[in-house]
């Protein structure tokens, strides 16, 4: 298949292209500075675009089977909260997907998966009170624009899934995964998430569904 990866150099955004990658897709990879972060890798294509920008994701859009969004702010959350994002727009998971979502509909492409956050619109009264303290006093402008960035997936039209991760880490444990809020740890890898990304991206499982990851409590036995 053909999958376009937005937001392809932050964590997640970098894990779902290397499993696409690893299971034979063609990946195409946009971000601002997709060309160096990919450039050579085989079985990717770089477009150093805007999310936010029509033109730039219309290129990338054109021709693809499935879309992935793993759109974020890479800056320090304390940062963003006190000072606001110096490079990237605070709303850029919501504008980034509106812009995704339309040029899906333009060129006829129907699979999206939006990578979200757990305790978020269906999962928003299932975070644990310390989680709603940090939300509130650290994170208060990410998570609204999430809450934004899902309302406009679930008005897109399209054949689209949400996936909503707990606390990310750089660690290799699996991730569970939910439909109905059911999480185990509140810690999952972003190498776990890319990879839920990637399948989900290429196949027809849990459309119209919120998908909650979290860590799992136990590895599961080799087959």
């Amino acid at each position: 298949m053909k999958v376009l990866v937005v937001g392809a150099t932050g964590g997640t955004g970098r894990a779902a292209v290397e499993h696409l990658v690893a299971d034979g897709h063609a990946v195409t990879a946009l971000a601002r500075h997709a060309s160096t972060a990919f450039g050579g890798t085989p079985g990717v294509r770089s477009v150093d675009g805007d999310a936010t920008i029509a033109a730039d994701v219309g290129e990338a859009v054109r021709g693809q089977d499935a879309v992935v969004v793993a759109l974020g702010i890479a800056e320090s959350p304390v940062r963003v909260r006190l000072r606001g994002p110096a490079g990237t727009p605070l709303d850029v998971r919501s504008r980034g997907t509106a812009t995704v979502a339309a040029a899906m509909r333009e060129h006829g492409v129907r699979r999206l998966v939006v990578q979200s956050s757990y305790g978020v619109g269906d999962t928003r009264d299932l975070l644990p009170l310390s989680a709603r303290l940090v939300f509130a006093l650290l994170l208060k402008p990410q998570i609204a624009d999430h809450e934004v960035q899902e309302r406009v997936v679930r008005g897109s039209g399209l054949d689209w899934t949400l996936v909503q991760p707990v606390y990310l880490t750089d660690g290799d444990e699996p991730a569970a995964r939910s439909t109905d809020g059911t999480v185990e740890r509140m810690r999952v890898s972003r190498r776990a998430v890319g990879g839920v990304l990637a399948r989900l991206a290429t196949g027809a499982d849990d459309v119209g569904a919120n998908v909650s990851l979290s860590g799992a409590e136990s590895v599961p036995a080799p087959l």
